[in-house]
């Protein structure tokens, strides 16, 4: 399977993902080369991930995309703007963007990924934890375990998500961690689009 994973991060969602040929676009050099040591194997493009999307779509059976959650968050909202600590900002349409072009123009499985937002979501979404999910594919509810991920600090982030920043010289490695899809829920999220590739091969019940 031919994935491409946007706004990859350190690559949370990827990390326990197998048989799949990645490519991974992420905009900071120095986020992309932590993912890239933590997975050579995968094509790394440092650049614009809404613009590569846009020219390189019909290259992948399966896309997974996270674009930036600050200006949607609930949290930088109730804590942030209505405490004054941060200044109101614009909604990055770049979410909305993304999902009506995948779905009126990928043939291929998609998700996009953010969190809950602090207004009524514009195109309705399946919650799992502190994330909205949208796809062209049913994804099925899992037991995960409860999220309390802002009051963990980067040992519980490193524990939580499989990754050991200890030995890597970067800015900011709490928030990186934070970024992370969880590993176990980015391979569920891939589970279930495999499900629904395999069950429509020929030969087998839809």
């Amino acid at each position: 399977m031919k994935v491409l994973n946007l706004y990859a991060g350190i690559g949370g969602n990827r990390k326990l993902w197998d048989d799949v040929e990645v490519t991974a676009v992420e905009l900071e050099p120095e986020i992309a080369k932590v993912y890239q040591g933590f997975f050579p194997q995968d094509k790394m493009i440092v650049g614009d991930a809404h613009d590569f999307l846009l020219c390189y779509f019909e290259e992948f059976d399966f896309i997974w995309s996270s674009p930036p959650c600050q200006s949607h968050s609930s949290f930088r909202f109730n804590i942030g703007v209505r405490y004054g600590k941060v200044t109101p900002e614009y909604p990055d349409m770049r979410l909305y963007q993304e999902i009506i072009f995948l779905k009126e123009h990928f043939k291929g499985l998609w998700i996009v990924e953010n969190v809950k937002p602090y207004y009524e979501p514009l195109i309705k979404a399946k919650e799992i934890q502190r994330h909205l999910f949208w796809s062209n594919f049913p994804i099925s509810n899992y037991p995960f375990k409860e999220d309390v991920i802002r009051e963990n600090q980067i040992p519980d982030l490193e524990e939580l998500t499989g990754f050991n920043l200890s030995e890597i010289l970067i800015s900011n490695k709490r928030q990186i961690l934070r970024n992370c899809v969880k590993p176990e829920l980015g391979k569920h999220v891939l589970d279930c689009a495999r499900r629904l590739k395999q069950s429509s091969l020929p030969g087998e019940k839809e």
